[in-house]
């Protein structure tokens, strides 16, 4: 398999990620769509990387009510240790979107000094903290537009964060407008009547999952 083309591995030549395999005794898994990979708060320990699919972190709390925090998608990193425990009564899962496969890798065997002094176990670890940093701006981002009171206000912050990162007025959206209802976590018939709110005030045109920010 090649693994140059997941961020983990940057700049890690296949032989060097197969060496890892062996060193770090990394293991395998093979999951279907609606399964769960792991459950945060039952961590080993352990960092996951998508080796190929597309997966959800999603939270759960008290009452059941589902958020979908993060959409990932193969070369995705993810693991308790890597973000947070979930708040009490919380419950956080990385949730398989389809069929996939993950390769596993214990945290504190990454981060303990290499033996061997090897080279590629530096890029890793820089990797990773690089992958950290990503994935705390878009967690920020999230909490940017949880933030806003209405929906409207959250669809509309939410467009224009998506506006800024495509440099364009037109982008596509990176799921189906019920995902979206989850990633702002509100209901999916309030959110369309405020979608239908904008495009008939000229603020928005919608085309499937493609939107185009009208000029005000």
């Amino acid at each position: 398999m090649e693994y140059s083309g997941l961020s983990i591995f940057q700049n890690i030549t296949d032989k060097e990620v197969e060496s890892m395999i062996q060193c770090f005794r990394m293991r395998r898994g093979r999951y279907q769509g609606g399964q769960t990979i792991c459950a945060y708060g039952e961590s080993s320990g352990e960092v996951g990387v998508l080796l190929q699919g597309e997966a959800e972190l999603v939270r759960f709390d008290y009452a059941g009510t589902r958020t979908i925090l993060e959409r990932m998608e193969t070369g995705g990193v993810f693991g308790e240790v890597l973000a947070f425990t979930p708040t009490l009564g919380d419950c956080v899962e990385v949730v398989s979107s389809g069929v996939s496969e993950v390769l596993f890798m214990e945290y504190n065997h990454i981060m303990k000094r290499c033996e061997k002094a090897c080279a590629h176990h530096s890029k890793l670890v820089q990797n990773m903290f690089r992958l950290v940093a990503e994935q705390t701006r878009r967690l920020s981002r999230r909490v940017e537009v949880l933030s806003r009171r209405s929906i409207r206000d959250k669809l509309q912050c939410y467009f224009h964060l998506c506006q800024l990162e495509a440099g364009s007025d037109t982008f596509t959206l990176p799921f189906t407008l019920s995902a979206l209802a989850d990633y702002i976590s509100t209901d999916r018939s309030a959110m369309m009547r405020e979608l239908k709110k904008l495009r008939g005030d000229g603020v928005v045109l919608i085309d499937g999952r493609t939107v185009t920010m009208q000029k005000q």
